[in-house]
């Protein structure tokens, strides 16, 4: 029978933090976890769009234990200050989705300079994860999850000489650049989990043809796009529903067989049920994702030993 979230087990006294999770798979990944017991850490930007997701949750799920951390992933400043008031409250993390991210806009840079889509789909995250590595080897069974795309298997490697992408930006280009450097960091990342001897597991998800918000805001910052606007056109007519495409992300979360470096995705590639599917070598080269963790570590200044945890 296909998974579903009457498989999810019983999360009470877990402590998850979502990114992202005031709107799409996000959302509903909280609310999943929400229902199941969890104590839920929902991380993002906008605060009235979180209090509506918030209020969302509440109307169904009255008992839900929620709290709100304020989140912007495009600044290593707010990444830093989020995962220090997270610790403070939180010695001991069960479950980190790192599920937010941008598609497919013009070129911007953060705060901090990075290009926009490299930066909060994969530098912020990688940074968030570095500073809440401590809690998260606290717990006896703790699981990254990180939100890659299809859009990787176009994807080239970071260059490390220019990973901004300076002069040659493409916005498809750049989204696939950072939905690649998804895979490369949640892989490499279990491998350093197996090295240190460490109980987490880190997998890798891929939600499949899912109709969010990202491709509007996508048309929104392109101001109408053609390539933006077919996709938008399409995830409308064929995509899967949020509470749908969240299934993948909740079973590398909450199944007790997920293995760390594993990829899950829907059955059929865009559609289907949560399976867990292989992922192509060419994703999986150890070069790529050694060159990956060592320019995140220049870029963010952080340094990730998984056996040395800060």
């Amino acid at each position: 029978m296909a998974w579903s979230t009457a498989d999810i087990p019983d999360q009470s006294g877990r402590v998850a933090v979502v990114t992202g999770a005031n709107g799409g798979l996000g959302l509903e990944v909280a609310r999943e976890l929400a229902r199941k017991g969890a104590h839920v850490i929902m991380a993002a930007r906008d605060q009235r769009k979180t209090e509506e997701a918030v209020a969302s949750i509440l109307a169904e799920i009255p008992d839900a234990r929620l709290e709100v951390q304020p989140l912007d992933l495009a600044s290593l400043a707010s990444v830093k200050e989020a995962a220090a008031n997270i610790l403070a409250a939180h010695p001991t993390i069960d479950v980190l989705v790192n599920n937010a991210g941008l598609m497919g806009i013009p070129e911007q840079r953060t705060e901090d300079g990075f290009e926009m889509q490299l930066g909060v789909n994969h530098l912020g995250h990688f940074a968030l994860t570095a500073l809440l590595l401590p809690a998260l080897l606290r717990s006896p069974d703790a699981r990254v999850v990180t939100v890659t795309s299809w859009g990787r298997e176009a994807g080239r490697p970071v260059d490390p000489d220019n990973p901004h992408m300076a002069g040659r930006y493409d916005p498809w280009s750049a989204y696939a650049q950072s939905k690649l450097a998804n895979v490369h960091f949640g892989v490499e990342l279990d491998r350093r989990f197996r090295a240190a001897g460490a109980k987490a597991r880190s997998v890798v998800v891929n939600p499949g043809f899912v109709h969010t918000d990202l491709q509007a805001r996508s048309v929104r910052e392109t101001q109408g796009g053609w390539s933006q606007r077919f996709f938008h056109a399409a995830v409308q007519r064929t995509g899967m529903s949020p509470a749908r495409g969240a299934l993948p992300v909740l079973r590398a979360a909450t199944d007790p067989s997920a293995e760390g470096g594993a990829f899950y995705a829907p059955r059929f590639v865009g559609w289907g049920s949560a399976v867990r599917r292989p992922l192509f070598k060419s994703t999986r080269n150890e070069h790529h994702m050694a060159t990956l963790w060592q320019v995140s570590e220049r870029e963010t200044g952080i340094t990730f030993d998984v056996a040395k945890p800060s």
